[in-house]
């Protein structure tokens, strides 16, 4: 309800309109190892993230490739964190999962009360992503597919990536710079529509 505030000073009553309710969404980043999540996160935070990198070592050779991203030194061990607010009235909460197959029980906590994931996809790995679209499908859970601008993944053609990674028709693709939050904020915009198109 409203409430009235007598305003002594001028005599006058002013009616002071109460700010909306604030809904706090939380989404995950998913996607393969080294594909851009925690960048992402970092980019779109409004707070300093909270990030779970920490330097690869010798035990990690042979089981985590980095010949696409050789200059790659650190992994995500648990998740990334980050908030970002869209207006007034919808904040989303990041939680960037760890990319590699070894840290994948952790999903199933991490995807508690989400309302929707956006995958991020290197076109020069697409088979490190179908594990994640495959998570989210059998799992009833909305997400976007999020093309990473990667050098040498230019103009590909959305109908082939789609049928490539065998894309739900109703999954919306989008095409994202990880280090670019206007881009993301735009893929991060889509999937909410998505997820409340689902739910109606």
């Amino acid at each position: 309800m409203d409430s009235v505030h007598d305003d002594r000073a001028g005599g006058a009553a002013t009616r002071v309109v109460p700010e909306r309710d604030l809904l706090p969404l939380k989404i995950l980043v998913a996607g393969g190892f080294g594909v851009g999540k925690t960048t992402l996160v970092g980019a779109l935070s409004e707070i300093p993230p909270l990030s779970t990198e920490q330097q690869m070592t010798s035990l990690s050779d042979g089981v985590d490739d980095v010949s696409i991203v050789p200059e790659k030194t650190t992994t995500t061990v648990a998740m990334d964190f980050g908030r970002v607010t869209i207006d007034d009235a919808l904040v989303l909460y990041l939680f960037g999962t760890p990319g590699q197959s070894r840290f994948w029980f952790m999903w199933d906590e991490l995807v508690r009360g989400a309302v929707g994931a956006v995958v991020l996809v290197d076109l020069r790995r697409i088979d490190d992503c179908f594990a994640a679209i495959d998570y989210f499908e059998n799992r009833g859970v909305p997400f976007v597919v999020a093309l990473n601008g990667f050098p040498g993944t230019e103009g590909v053609d959305d109908d082939i990536v789609r049928e490539a990674l065998a894309v739900p028709p109703g999954c919306p693709i989008v095409h994202v710079d990880a280090r670019d939050d206007a881009s993301c904020t735009a893929a991060l915009i889509v999937l909410v529509e998505h997820a409340l198109a689902r739910s109606a």
